[in-house]
């Protein structure tokens, strides 16, 4: 195996290592089964498949923007986009503020979009991986929003 490919590897067991860890211990529990949900409101068994698919696209994004320039600003706008996605579930399922958790998911929202149009121009291939990733992010705001509204 090469170093590239070690590499790769490394980023997806730890994006989704961590993405799955992170879900696993912030489940939504009885707090979130209480909530009055939107119609649109998925099934609970949709999140786990749906992010750990993401976690992959996202994982390989980064690697490949991290082979072009590790320190730039659009590998700073990968982990800041990171952090908040590792943010919002403790923030919401933990603390059970869904108010914050709006302004988390925005933000991250706002990061993947940035992220989007800095790849864009130099690594199409990094930016599209992050689209099916901006549009679910964009859903789970908008129900995040309508859990806010309605409860």
């Amino acid at each position: 195996m090469t170093a590239r490919h070690r590499s790769l590897l490394l980023f997806v067991v730890l994006v989704v290592g961590a993405g799955l860890a992170l879900g696993a211990s912030n489940l939504p529990g009885a707090w979130y089964g209480s909530l009055q949900k939107p119609s649109f409101n998925p099934p609970n068994w949709v999140f786990a498949p749906t992010w750990t698919v993401l976690y992959v696209l996202i994982a390989v994004a980064g690697w490949r923007t991290y082979l072009r320039d590790a320190h730039g600003a659009p590998m700073q706008l990968w982990f800041a986009q990171m952090l908040l996605n590792f943010a919002w579930s403790p923030v919401v399922f933990r603390l059970h503020a869904l108010a914050l958790g709006l302004a988390v998911i925005l933000t991250m929202l706002a990061t993947i979009v940035g992220f989007i149009a800095l790849r864009w121009k130099e690594d199409r291939i990094a930016a599209a991986l992050f689209i099916p990733y901006a549009a679910w992010v964009a859903f789970a705001a908008l129900l995040n929003y309508s859990l806010l509204r309605l409860n």
